[in-house]
């Protein structure tokens, strides 16, 4: 196993019509699992900055980051892939899921909404993700501070 740093990214809780947003990220639609939009995390930009920029990337989609609602780690124990992801909830502003749409990155290549009951019917990670989405708590998050130094 390779040890690798572990990943940082931000994922939305974009509910609209109490339809929740998912993406499939996988190259050719080649697997049934979905999650929730969002990704990596650049340095020195916000974690709601950074899943601003990703949401709008993967589906066009202007949104405003709220509240982080659930800190989600997964990994791969064969491969030493290690990602902890802070999913927020999210609110939609503008533009609208387009069939001529891509994700300029490659990435995504299926988005849709869905109810809370359609996705009993659906693989998705994390599991945790309807109760996140459809639930009402939130965790504290302090934003993006410059480290000060004595």
């Amino acid at each position: 196993m390779s040890i690798r740093p572990i990943r940082l990214a931000t994922r939305a809780l974009l509910l609209h019509d109490d339809r929740l947003l998912l993406v499939n990220a996988f190259p050719g639609a080649s697997s049934t699992l979905w999650c929730a939009p969002g990704g990596g995390a650049d340095p020195h930009m916000s974690l709601p900055e950074n899943l601003a920029r990703e949401v709008f990337e993967e589906t066009g989609l202007t949104i405003t980051v709220g509240a982080p609602a659930l800190v989600n780690e997964f990994h791969n124990p064969d491969d030493g892939f290690h990602q902890v992801e802070v999913f927020f909830r999210c609110t939609f502003i503008d533009g609208a899921i387009a069939d001529d749409w891509s994700d300029p990155e490659g990435i995504v290549h299926r988005r849709r909404w869905v109810s809370r009951a359609e996705m009993a019917g659906l693989r998705f990670k994390p599991d945790a993700l309807p109760a996140a989405a459809w639930g009402a708590a939130t965790c504290a998050y302090d934003p993006l501070e410059r480290l000060v130094r004595a």
